[in-house]
């Protein structure tokens, strides 16, 4: 079979390797989103302790941050179709560990080398998409791409509270190992061989210094909240990562074949892109988080209850991303990246202001609002950075855009679940100390009380959190109102013409 018959064939079935892709996609996104939910069944099952449980969380999102440049700089050196299938292996095998688990030891382990497939996985579903479809279709398939990583995230609560009704808590990993084969079995046939003539080098020293580097940010990240964000050990850690990378930086400057390379910054609407991606995430994955909180503890919805009304986010999300490359088109990327992020903070700011404090249908048009706004800003960003680089990194490009959105959704989590903790014990009263610690912990405290005390102390627990929250979803509001100004500054069309006319960095970009 000639060459051309071969890539006419992989052009034929385009769309149905986008399927692939996106089965493959939404199984990360989902076990990164799905076991908070399950968190007190493994306290009786497996006796898990409090930092037990933080790290069963943790571990998979701190390799997969740390390893997602270097495993997008592997699949463009050794082949796409390789490290996706690879990080399917390996991502089902440890999810099967994790199902049967006998100790939080054991299910801490298995995550991390889910962690460790994921990293593999994601770059390569967007990578592989970036080789299939033309130019003409890339940023639609992207569009498309970037719903269903949207959707997964809300699709975990629905999919684990389901789950744990109706069996034990190893069938959310179980489930994995399902999908891992249908992905490889539809993948053999689908997902089409490397054929680039040109095969980057491995740089080994960025390999290693961005591993050291990512993952000693986020594991900053992720402890800042318990330890306090300027504690001593925070801040070393924090000035530890922040060497690191400078070391990186350094080094992907000076090196001839760089796994990064950091002069793509310079182009308006790649840099613009990822601060942008960064920034959103750092809103979605801080709103669901303490969200989902409210959804339980405070209107006393199970966690599939809970998960059940998230869905119009999720549906909403999915329209937004695919309508968006087609306004892409018409307004260009500054206008519509612009106004998404306005959507946004329209959608939180009602939020705040009125959808919790009124009946769920004000609540679900928030979510609506918000999700529209976030559908218009992730993929025509995500469409960015992927055509802001030469095939032959696509890879890394794909590695750059999943590492933002893991470092801005970790961000998030820990900034704005630190700022609802704080607010909340700061609106407590001092009678109410055994409240004080968490929602939960304080709804635990008011349980053991006899009748008007502890329905004085559930309450009072409950409207201090009330209160955290909209002080957070305004600050949430303002985050991404600054992130539209910023949007609208570097893409101006003066930045633009700029970065057309730059020969020199066009040249670099195609070489």
């Amino acid at each position: 079979m000639t060459v051309e018959r071969t890539n006419q064939r992989d052009y034929e079935r385009r769309w149905w390797t986008l399927g692939v892709l996106c089965l493959s996609l939404v199984m990360i996104v989902v076990a990164n989103a799905s076991l908070n939910v399950a968190l007190p069944t493994l306290v009786n099952d497996l006796h898990a302790s409090a930092s037990s449980l933080q790290w069963i969380v943790d571990a998979y999102s701190l390799v997969f941050a740390g390893l997602l440049l270097t495993a997008g700089s592997l699949g463009d050196r050794y082949g796409r179709r390789l490290a996706l299938n690879g990080g399917l292996i390996i991502f089902g095998g440890a999810s099967g560990l994790a199902a049967f688990a006998g100790s939080s030891a054991q299910l801490i382990a298995a995550r991390a080398v889910m962690g460790v497939g994921a990293a593999l996985v994601m770059p390569a579903t967007l990578s592989v998409l970036a080789h299939v479809f033309p130019p003409a279709e890339r940023r639609q398939a992207i569009a498309i791409w970037a719903g269903f990583a949207g959707v997964g995230a809300a699709l975990g609560g629905v999919s684990s509270g389901w789950l744990l009704q109706h069996f034990w808590w190893g069938s959310i990993f179980l489930t994995n190992v399902a999908v891992v084969a249908v992905a490889l079995i539809a993948g053999a046939i689908l997902i089409p061989k490397a054929n680039e003539d040109h095969e980057p080098s491995l740089d080994l020293v960025g390999a290693l210094l961005s591993i050291a580097g990512l993952g000693t940010l986020v594991y900053a990240i992720i402890e800042a909240p318990g330890r306090g964000w300027l504690a001593p050990a925070t801040v070393v850690t924090f000035a530890v990562a922040a060497l690191i990378l400078v070391g990186f930086a350094a080094w992907e400057l000076r090196t001839p074949e760089p796994m990064l390379d950091l002069r793509f910054f310079r182009n308006p609407q790649f840099a613009a892109a990822t601060s942008t991606i960064t920034l959103v995430f750092f809103v979605m994955f801080g709103m669901i988080f303490t969200l989902t909180q409210y959804l339980q503890l405070v209107l006393g919805y199970s966690p599939l209850e809970a998960g059940v009304r998230m869905l119009p986010w999720a549906l909403v999300y999915m329209i937004s991303t695919r309508r968006s490359a087609r306004f892409v088109e018409r307004f260009g990327q500054r206008a519509v990246v612009s106004f998404g992020l306005v959507g946004v903070a329209a959608g939180l700011g009602l939020m705040a202001l009125s959808g919790l404090r009124s009946d769920y249908p004000v609540l679900a048009l928030s979510l609506v609002v918000s999700a529209a706004g976030m559908g218009m800003v992730t993929a025509p960003s995500t469409g960015a950075i992927i055509v802001s680089l030469p095939l032959n990194k696509a890879g890394v490009g794909s590695a750059v855009n999943d590492t933002t959105r893991e470092l801005g959704g970790a961000l998030g989590v820990a900034v704005m679940g630190s700022l609802v903790a704080s607010l909340y014990r700061g609106d407590l009263p001092t009678s109410a100390h055994a409240a004080s610690s968490s929602l939960g912990a304080g709804l635990e405290a008011a349980a053991k009380l006899p009748g008007p005390a502890a329905a004085l102390l559930a309450h009072s627990a409950r409207a201090a959190y009330v209160h955290a929250f909209d002080v957070t979803m305004v600050v949430a509001v303002g985050v991404a109102l600054v992130a539209s100004v910023l949007v609208s500054f570097v893409l101006r069309p003066r930045a633009l013409a700029v970065a057309e006319t730059d020969e020199t960095f066009a040249a670099e970009a195609a070489a």
